[in-house]
């Protein structure tokens, strides 16, 4: 597994690879998760799973700085 965290990084990586099948994610990643990586492990020599958690999904109340972002 790569842990990539810039723009640049994830660039030269793709550039290596083949066929890409990508998981967007907001992280917190449970068994749903799980079963798309699978799923998309049988289309694509390389799976990718983001880890973007977007600020404009959460209301005024809701407190985004403490959504988890496990790796």
């Amino acid at each position: 597994m790569q842990v990539l965290t810039t723009i640049d990084a994830c660039r030269e990586a793709r550039s290596k690879l083949g066929r890409l099948a990508l998981v967007p994610t907001m992280g917190a990643l449970h068994a749903g998760h799980l079963s798309l990586i699978e799923l998309a492990r049988r289309h694509a020599d390389v799976v990718a799973v983001s880890i973007f958690v977007n600020p404009t999904q959460f209301g005024p109340k809701e407190d985004f700085n403490k959504y988890p972002r496990p790796i």
